[in-house]
């Protein structure tokens, strides 16, 4: 199921023990089947209300992401899974959000109420799938717990 939903400008902070999942790429470049994955160990039944930090500097050349983020479960099956397809440019090509620090940065909610039951270690992921690779732009991606 595609979901194109509206992404909302957000400044840059620091998210500190709330982050899931982190990548910089400051140093590199974002290939198509380079998937940004962090297991997760769930002692008890969890609920995430989750969003994805995207930062990108004016070398990024479309005005969308193209992202799938799915949860494995601790069997490695696809437990959850749904692609993000939103827009961070107008139609004129001008930023959606304010230029901090070199970077745009948009937040992206991702799931409000994600309840893992089962204790056990589980995968978050994210992957792109845009046109052409290696994308250039992507700064860094950060996957959030703001409960």
């Amino acid at each position: 199921m595609i979901l194109s939903c509206f992404v909302l400008p957000s400044c840059q902070r620091q998210v500190g023990e709330k982050t899931l999942l982190q990548r910089s790429f400051y140093n590199e470049t974002w290939e198509r089947f380079d998937y940004v994955r962090n297991d997760i160990a769930i002692k008890a039944e969890t609920t995430y209300d989750l969003s994805l930090h995207i930062s990108f500097t004016d070398d990024y050349p479309y005005d969308y992401i193209d992202l799938i983020f799915t949860v494995f479960t601790r069997d490695g099956e696809p437990f959850r899974s749904k692609e993000y397809k939103p827009k961070v440019k107008d139609d004129k090509g001008q930023w959606s959000a304010e230029l901090k620090d070199g970077c745009y940065t948009f937040t992206l909610p991702i799931n409000k109420q994600l309840r893992l039951e089962e204790p056990g270690v589980y995968c978050f992921q994210v992957e792109q799938k845009m046109p052409i690779t290696p994308l250039v732009g992507v700064k860094k991606l950060a996957l959030v717990n703001n409960e």
